[in-house]
């Protein structure tokens, strides 16, 4: 995540018809008889990703390159511009002109957490940015050691009352969705979970296996095989609905854990200003495709909830997590500085 951006080698797709139509309005221009007159459309349009390719982010991206691969219109350019969590490629999005010629595939890093976990940060992730949709979210497993004698969340949060300080979690770094969802799990259930940070999720697992640590919020991919195996132990998941891949996990929510919710997620945003009917024709084709059964099929099998809505929707979201986990982020002194 603080490696340096090195350009990558542009990958190209079509887009769908609705993206398509959409890319191709322009900010309208009012003559004397008010009559629009609709711009140029960009020539190249550039979907920026926000981390190197290979991670869920990535994933995204290119499950949506195959789905808009019906009735070229235009050139698509996907971006990776990795760096400082997620800051350095909306800031790019951020400074870009407001014509729907960029958009970011942001994250809750970068317009939830960042703005806590940063000192400062080069962009305002409300002022400087237009919510187009939000695309999936992406809820956590916890589990545990097989060798624990923990087989629910509440005896989770029994064993952590009798034993202060002996459940360790890991996480893939401090500040990451991971690390955040056991920090307000400790803070609603009410005991103390130590973290430790990991340079990703891969050596969390590792050790969680090795019984160097108790347990861990996990995401799908990750933890599934060795839930499967029985080297870990799921105990519920940490988003609002049942997963298909664990059908008979429990949310935490479910589990004893009221009102307990932790997902991260991914979302389209535009430039501020970006002129309307771009934006909600975006809108329109983002729901279009990860709605189709080939795609939502897709997405599922990595772990992802498909969950569309409208851009108020998405504005109103963001609002909320950004004042959830901001308050999170000053509770457990995470910093990313």
């Amino acid at each position: 995540m603080t490696s340096p951006f090195t350009m990558q080698e542009p990958r190209r797709f079509a887009t769908a018809a609705t993206l398509a139509a959409a890319l191709t309005f322009g900010l309208a221009t009012q003559g004397l008889a008010q009559v629009p007159e609709p711009q140029q459309p960009p020539k190249q349009v550039r979907l920026v990703v926000p981390f190197a390719p290979g991670g869920a982010v990535d994933a995204l991206a290119r499950v949506l390159s195959q789905s808009f691969a019906e009735d070229l219109k235009q050139t698509v350019i996907v971006e990776n511009k990795p760096g400082a969590g997620g800051n350095l490629a909306a800031e790019l999005v951020a400074k870009s002109a407001p014509d729907g010629s960029t958009i970011l595939l942001g994250t809750n890093g970068t317009h939830a957490t960042n703005a806590a976990l940063f000192k400062s940060i080069p962009f305002d992730p409300v002022a400087d940015f237009t919510p187009i949709g939000l695309a999936v979210s992406i809820p956590h497993v916890v589990v545990v050691n097989a060798d624990l004698p923990i087989r629910s969340i509440a005896e989770l949060i029994q064993y952590g009352k009798d034993k202060p300080d002996a459940l360790l979690f890991g996480s893939a770094g401090n500040g990451s969705s991971l690390h955040l969802a056991g920090e307000l799990f400790g803070s609603m259930a009410q005991i103390q979970l130590r973290h430790v940070p990991y340079r990703g999720g891969a050596p969390a697992v590792i050790d969680l296996i090795a019984g160097r640590t108790s347990l861990m919020f996990g995401v799908v991919p990750l933890v599934l095989p060795h839930i499967k195996s029985g080297k870990l132990r799921a105990l519920a998941v940490t988003g609002k609905n049942r997963i298909t891949q664990l059908p008979d996990v429990p949310t935490v929510a479910e589990a004893g854990l009221p009102g307990y919710e932790a997902t991260a997620w991914i979302g389209l945003l535009a430039p501020a200003k970006t002129p309307q009917p771009i934006v909600n024709a975006v809108n329109q084709g983002l729901r279009t495709a990860i709605t189709r059964s080939d795609v939502r099929k897709s997405l599922e099998a990595q772990g992802f909830e498909i969950d569309p809505g409208t851009p108020e929707d998405f504005a109103a979201f963001m609002r909320n997590e950004t004042a959830k986990w901001g308050e999170v982020v000053r509770r457990s002194g995470a910093s990313l500085n």
